[in-house]
């Protein structure tokens, strides 16, 4: 997922020369459409086609979410066409029920292609959660975007495109009431980077005697974390791409900076739950909690998906981060943060 790269000022008001960076690639990978028929580059000619590639517990698309919906609100009837690439990161978001779950949970009311095998994916050469391709009403691509950031300028070359097709468009630009995980990060005070909990891909994870691959085995915290290190307690069997809690009261920590604390994980077997209690530097997050748990921090793992946990309001500094899962049988994914 990428960072967040920020928006060059001066360029939300004036015009801005759009080279032809390529045609519009088919849809025709597509395992799926959810909200819409199958859509084709001959159907859609004729309108200006905001592409958006995303994966739904990717915190950078999270953020980026209400501004898209906003796109597709204002301008569908006014010759632009707003279609979601569902491309999955984790294996459970292959799940066709889960993303159907996702799209109706996070309002999501325009075309969604399914991209399970990643064929949309590769038809346009894309790297990127969240991508976004802005393609004119004779079906070339004229702009992209990686990453979060830049809505003033991405809202202004819809505008600029809709003008050229011959549509009526205006110049004013949206505005959102970002909430909960779809809130801009604080990035004046993140000082911790997104980490995997699986083997292939986590960083400095601390418990003493390092990962045990593929196999169950007893972690230990140490007394201290040093910032952005992690560790276990209990007895959890590490995968590469997820780490399963075997037997009840396992623990994760985690040294952070940065107001928000997100977590990706979900239940091992789908239709159970998962009981878990959180602690901010030793305490219940009182007004800290975030919206997946109470100010006494106790929660359940319901959905396989993005479980907001902390989200402060005031002044943010170092802290350590456990939690504790109360039953067995919970996968955890990718910490990310705010």
């Amino acid at each position: 997922m990428t960072a967040h790269w920020p928006m060059p000022p001066g360029l939300h008001t004036a015009a801005v020369r759009l080279p032809v960076e390529g045609e519009l690639a088919s849809f025709g990978g597509a395992t799926g459409w959810l909200n819409s028929a199958p859509l084709t580059e001959r159907e859609l000619r004729g309108n200006v086609v905001l592409v958006n590639f995303w994966t739904y517990t990717c915190i950078n698309w999270l953020r980026q979410l209400p501004y898209v919906r906003a796109w597709a609100g204002k301008y569908s009837g006014q010759g632009l066409v707003v279609i979601g690439v569902h491309t999955p990161e984790f294996s459970f978001e292959h799940n066709g029920d889960n993303v159907h779950w996702a799209v109706q949970d996070m309002r999501i009311g325009y075309p969604v292609a399914i991209d399970s095998d990643y064929a949309v994916w590769r038809a346009f050469s894309n790297n990127y959660w969240p991508a976004l391709y802005f393609a004119d009403a004779q079906g070339r691509i004229r702009h992209h975007h990686f990453g979060e950031g830049e809505y003033q300028r991405s809202e202004t070359i819809i505008q600029q495109l809709l003008i050229e097709a011959g549509f009526g468009a205006g110049h004013d630009v949206v505005s959102v009431d970002a909430r909960g995980v779809e809130a801009p990060a604080d990035w004046a005070t993140l000082r911790s980077p997104e980490n995997y909990t699986g083997y292939g891909r986590t960083e400095n994870f601390a418990s003493p005697g390092g990962v045990l691959p593929n196999k169950p085995g007893s972690y230990a915290i140490p007394a201290e974390l040093r910032l952005n290190n992690w560790a276990l307690s209990g007895n959890w069997t590490t995968e590469q791409v997820a780490t399963r809690l075997n037997t009840a009261t396992g623990q994760l920590a985690y040294r952070f900076h940065a107001r928000d604390v997100n977590l990706v994980m979900g239940p091992a077997t789908s239709g159970t739950s998962v009981r878990f209690h959180v602690l901010l530097d030793g305490q219940p997050p009182g007004a800290a909690h975030g919206t997946d748990l109470d100010s006494r921090g106790n929660g359940t793992v319901v959905e396989q998906r993005l479980y907001q946990l902390i989200r402060q309001d005031g002044p943010v500094t170092e802290q350590t981060f456990e939690i504790t899962f109360l039953d067995p049988d919970v996968e955890a994914y990718a910490f990310t943060f705010g």
